[in-house]
């Protein structure tokens, strides 16, 4: 894969698998939206919704009726497009918990442990009153931060929501997370009450987990109470309130108003150095955001049953959960997608009525390689979207999805990310879908592809860039008061405008194709992984002098081949036995997706005369770039260690 080009985009002569049809207009919402703003033409639209911010996004608020307690003064404030630092409708005070229970549909809750839990609307309000009430009498208030170690239960939606409800902020990592991953992130944000479960099945294996709560308590001084969610039954956390006592007492289902960038949840993306970076999302962004990506651009709402399969600690989970604001039902599931067999995830479909489909490319693509048809043995008639994400979906992909589930259907392979909870590109349904691109940039999202010098690009790969602010770019970086750190990770390559980090062509007819990451930052099975989190871990070992992780990109969307390097320690030897304690360390302390494929040793690691990595550097020679072009030795500590990488490229 040479990550320097990058697939070129077909355009026009790509096979079309979908065509919308003639009325398309008429019955979907982002058709009337479009037509009640005087337009029929979705490029067009789009080019409105980035030049007019302050026209679109009021126009978003009125059409869905966004209550708020304080009128806004403007819709930017004093006009102002900067970034970072745009305003968003000052003088508003609303609540996201507000508009998420106005008119929600039904949770669906299933799981491959417990039993099947549906909640009716009114259900659903009345646990998320008792639980505001619960969290009240623990001390909780606006701004106090609420932390969850929980899988994707219903107890987890009924906490974030009584939690925005009270103007408090909300953090979740997923129980499958090791003690170090949970504690670099809750470590920096304070929480005052931990949600936990005592441990988490995945397929037939159940895993224990009070050893690693009990871990995270002691790491964490700021908190003042626990909340034990039942899951194994196997001895439940000492010294901890019961979700059944937390939930036992009616309550008051209230909403503070909050001011429109009130730090609504904490998201955690790591980058390449440092702590995993503590994203500040904000209440009006969000709800904003969400009710114009979930409801116009994916057309979902009432009639519909939302379903994204995805852990608590990927933002996957908090854009499922915004399908409550359009008026969706939502189905969240428990367990592993591929047990007993990769039919999981239809069934699961099938049994519980889901419209809107949403996986991972990787997940597509095993179920392709399985042979699977599932349109054809098992009823998926409700079906009319199916969403892909977290890496790029090849030709094969869309094809297998026509092919195999539905041939009427909207396929939105779609990109985004943490940063802003969102997708900047994707399907909607007024556009044809063609075999492998992504077919639009979205409403509101200004995406561009740059070149080295800033320059917008056409047809030819570049750096994917936002140049005009969205209302859910972060509120900030949690404890980062200059706003320095923000800036440095999105604002420093191009002054004003957003680089995300991730290669991108745009066709001269809107549609595009991502090509993979741009920077160091590891993206397997659709999940961001931080090399300084391997680092932080394998340089613990007494063995390990120095390593570098790098991940090469399946070109099909597979989960590609992550490889670490090992530098070691008085002349020691790379053997089994420390291979698999290295394996066992990453799975243990960080996560299951952070085990490498492979374990090399070398001699030394590479790093500039300023002491950073070459993550960069090693990954293109690893993809076929001669050493001297993928770096400058003159710029390096170490220059000859770069040749022992030429030895490891995989062989066609």
């Amino acid at each position: 894969m040479d990550l320097g080009r990058g697939a070129p985009v077909t355009g026009a002569d790509a096979a079309v698998l979908w065509t919308p049809p003639a009325d398309i207009w008429e019955r979907s919402q982002i058709g009337r939206f479009l037509r009640a703003q005087g337009f029929d033409d979705y490029d067009a639209a789009w080019r409105w919704s980035v030049e007019d911010l302050e026209g679109f996004w009021a126009a978003v608020w009125d059409w869905f009726d966004v209550r708020s307690h304080t009128p806004y003064e403007r819709v930017l404030a004093e006009g102002d497009r900067s970034m970072p630092g745009a305003r968003w409708f000052p003088g508003a005070t609303l609540n996201y918990a507000e508009h998420a229970l106005r008119a929600p549909g039904e949770v669906v809750s299933r799981s491959q442990t417990r039993p099947p839990v549906t909640l009716v609307p009114d259900e659903l309000r009345d646990q998320v009153a008792r639980a505001r009430a619960g969290l009240q009498r623990l001390g909780v208030g606006r701004g106090d931060r609420v932390a969850a170690y929980l899988p994707n239960i219903a107890e987890t939606l009924v906490a974030f929501l009584a939690t925005a409800s009270l103007g408090a902020v909300w953090s979740s990592c997923a129980p499958e997370f090791g003690t170090r991953s949970v504690v670099d992130r809750l470590r920096q944000i304070d929480p005052k009450v931990l949600l936990a479960v005592d441990g988490y099945r995945y397929g037939d294996k159940d895993v224990d987990r009070r050893n690693e709560v009990a871990a995270i308590r002691a790491e964490l001084p700021s908190l003042e109470a626990t909340v034990a969610v039942p899951y194994l039954g196997n001895g439940g956390i000492p010294d901890a309130v019961s979700w059944s006592d937390l939930v036992a007492a009616p309550g008051e289902l209230a909403f503070d108003a909050v001011p429109f960038d009130h730090p609504l949840y904490i998201l955690f993306s790591s980058g390449t150095t440092g702590l995993p970076k503590p994203i500040v999302h904000g209440h009006g962004g969000i709800l904003v955001e969400h009710l114009k990506v979930l409801g116009l651009c994916s057309d979902i709402g009432p009639a519909d049953r939302f379903f994204w399969f995805s852990t608590t600690g990927w933002m996957m989970w908090n854009y499922l959960v915004s399908g409550l604001l359009v008026g969706a039902g939502v189905v969240l599931y428990d367990g592993n997608p591929g047990w007993p067999d990769v039919s999981e995830l239809w069934r699961l479909a099938a049994e519980t009525g889901v419209t809107w489909f949403g996986a991972s490319a990787p997940f597509l693509l095993s179920c392709r390689k399985e042979g699977l048809r599932p349109g054809a043995e098992l009823d998926l008639s409700a079906v009319r979207a199916v969403g892909s994400t977290g890496a790029p979906l090849p030709v094969e992909g869309f094809h297998w999805v026509y092919e195999a589930v539905g041939k009427d259907l909207v396929l939105s392979s779609c990109s985004g990310g943490t940063d802003v909870c969102s997708a900047f590109v994707g399907a909607v349904p007024v556009l044809p879908v063609r075999a492998g691109e992504i077919t639009c940039r979205y409403l509101g999202a200004k995406v561009e592809a740059y070149d080295e010098t800033g320059r917008s690009l056409v047809g030819q790969q570049g750096e994917l860039v936002v140049t005009a602010p969205m209302p859910s770019m972060p509120v900030g970086f949690w404890g980062d008061s200059d706003g320095s750190r923000y800036r440095a990770a999105y604002f420093a390559d191009f002054p004003g405008v957003w680089r995300h980090g991730d290669w991108i062509t745009i066709s001269d007819h809107g549609s595009c194709v991502i090509s993979g990451r741009s920077d160091a930052t590891l993206n397997r099975g659709g999940v961001r992984l931080g090399t300084a989190e391997f680092y932080s871990v394998v340089e613990s070992l007494p063995e390990v002098a120095d390593s570098l992780v790098v991940h090469l990109e399946d070109p099909e969307g597979g989960p590609g081949d992550l490889i670490l390097f090992v530098a070691l320690t008085d002349g020691r030897t790379l053997d089994d036995a420390l291979t698999k304690r290295i394996a066992t360390e990453l799975r243990t302390n960080l996560s299951p997706r952070h085990v490498p494929n492979r374990i090399h040793q070398v001699a030394a690691i590479p790093r500039t005369l300023s002491g950073k990595k070459l993550e960069v550097p090693v990954k293109r020679i690893l993809t076929g770039t001669p050493p001297d072009e993928a770096a400058a030795r003159g710029a390096l500590a170490n220059p000859d260690s770069l040749d022992i990488f030429t030895t490891f490229a995989p062989t066609a």
